[in-house]
């Protein structure tokens, strides 16, 4: 039995539409509710509710790494067209993911309880509600890694529009979430955490439900086949050394600003980190829709085709990214203001950084994808890791000879621009692809596009108010000059004639 793959780029567009509606909806969905939470919870509750949660979020290296397995595996397997291996290759990542929660179960109600009951400064008389809210992240963490295979596969099918819209459907329950909150009476720390469990549990209730409806391999069956578990184990193995070194960079930079300054500091870096989440977000919304079809297209043998939409989806992302990062570093100043009031020092400057280290690492996940559909990522995990790891001395020793905390970002520039070379030569390795070519491709043209937006936000920003009606009209002034420039210098004459037909043919089928 076989199954047909079919790359369009009409259906990345469509997958991506739908993925950023999600995505613009979530966030409002969410500004709203943290703002109420906020003010529900209360400065301590909520400190003690992000700490505690942290805790079980520092086992999400072994998740990840299965994540990147999972889809892998999926995607591959719907590439080759062979349904009975995709149902084996299903059933045995939820095996694998069961085994996972109840690894992670053991770790979290030993290594992290003794942690959050001896170690964490939880205010007097939080320690019960504390432990609460553990014991409800450990259990909403575990529905999330046995939910794995079934999110993997809408992405794998390429069902963003369900995607889209199941995650509009959680934003709404978690806003629902803020209003229950102020009803229900007891402690609201507590309530709160047991209303976020249940969102979760009721996620996957019914992410599972549409999976078996849609996809035929989503009936778990007990498979075994040594050979394939061993293969996924493997590769995710690998994974989390990758997974690892970036966690390393980022925590550990956090712990080197602590060390030469102080928390305000942290909290400056800390709301960058939080935009930048945002940003990257915008990125990965279009990665993930082109991701599955370069799998797809490498198990198919059409590695001509996966390379061409490799280049175009880097540029496009790149292209995507600039639009939004080059108005926001000009307006970071009023936009911080009008959102947080008073802002602690070095934020902005912070913000600009990661607005800057965005760029670089847009391109990342589609160059990463096409890496993992090859299978072999050992070398490869293993010299990025060592390079985001590499963070932390050079950093370290920066700031011995010079204290400024603006250097740990720099680093962290630096190293980003490394990783990307260094996954474009490993990349040349393993299949036919030039990147000299890559870089021609995707910089040669958006490059220069990038500095001349630049030059025309210096040139007309001082034109409008610092105020929020001035910030929209300077981005309105902006995104039009990016329209306009993107068309004439990002693309060439080839593209604009396919972009034109495309949009034509569109148009004519209504």
């Amino acid at each position: 039995m076989t199954i047909s793959v079919k790359t369009s780029n009409s259906q990345i567009a469509k997958n991506t539409l739908f993925l950023y509606v999600r995505m613009l909806l979530t966030i409002l969905a969410n500004l709203y509710a943290v703002r109420v939470i906020w003010q529900v919870l209360g400065i301590d509750d909520y400190g003690v509710y992000n700490v505690v949660g942290g805790i079980v979020a520092m086992f999400a290296f072994l998740n990840n790494a299965m994540i990147a397995s999972s889809q892998r595996f999926i995607s591959f397997e719907l590439g080759t067209g062979n349904a009975d291996r995709l149902r084996k290759v299903f059933s045995i990542s939820v095996t694998v993911h069961v085994m996972l929660a109840l690894i992670i179960l053991i770790l979290a109600e030993t290594a992290g309880l003794w942690f959050l009951n001896a170690k964490l400064n939880i205010p007097d008389g939080r320690m019960v509600a504390a432990n609460w809210v553990y014991q409800c992240s450990i259990i909403a963490f575990m529905v999330k890694v046995v939910s794995v295979p079934y999110n993997a596969c809408i992405v794998a099918h390429e069902h963003m529009k369900a995607f889209g819209y199941l995650g509009i459907l959680e934003a709404m329950f978690k806003l629902g979430i803020v209003f229950m909150l102020m009803l229900i009476p007891g402690d609201k720390l507590i309530v709160y955490a047991l209303l976020v469990l249940g969102v979760s549990v009721t996620m996957r209730v019914i992410y599972g439900s549409y999976c078996r409806r849609n996809f035929t391999e989503c009936r778990y069956h007990y498979a075994t086949d040594h050979n394939l578990m061993r293969d996924m184990f493997s590769f995710a193995g690998w994974s989390f050394i990758g997974n690892l070194g970036f966690s390393v960079r980022d925590q550990g930079l956090n712990i080197i600003l602590n060390m030469f300054f102080n928390v305000a500091v942290n909290a400056a870096k800390g709301i960058a980190n939080q935009v930048g989440t945002v940003l990257n977000g915008f990125a990965s919304n279009f990665t993930m829709a082109i991701n599955p079809q370069l799998t797809k297209l490498y198990a198919a043998g059409d590695i001509q085709g996966m390379v061409q939409l490799l280049i175009n989806g880097c540029k496009i992302s790149l292209l995507l990214m600039s639009a939004i990062v080059v108005p926001l570093i000009f307006s970071a100043n009023v936009l911080l203001r009008l959102w947080l009031g008073e802002i602690a020092p070095y934020t902005i400057g912070f913000l600009q950084l990661v607005l800057l280290m965005s760029l670089v690492d847009c391109v990342i996940s589609p160059i990463t994808t096409s890496l993992q559909a090859t299978g072999n990522i050992r070398k490869f995990q293993i010299i990025i890791s060592i390079i985001m790891i590499a963070n932390i001395p050079l950093a370290w020793l920066w700031l011995k000879f010079d204290l400024n905390p603006y250097l740990v970002m720099v680093v962290a520039i630096i190293t980003s621009v490394i990783g990307l070379i260094a996954r474009l030569m490993l990349l040349h390795e393993l299949i036919p692809f030039s990147y000299s070519k890559f870089i021609k491709k995707v910089y040669g043209r958006t490059i220069p596009f990038i500095f001349i937006i630049g030059c025309t936000a210096w040139a007309v920003y001082p034109l409008f108010r610092d105020s929020l009606t001035g910030i929209i009209g300077f981005f309105g002034v902006e995104w039009s000059a990016c329209l306009i420039l993107g068309w004439f210098i990002a693309f060439n004459k080839k593209e604009r004639v396919l972009i034109t037909k495309m949009v034509s043919l569109k148009l004519k089928r209504g």
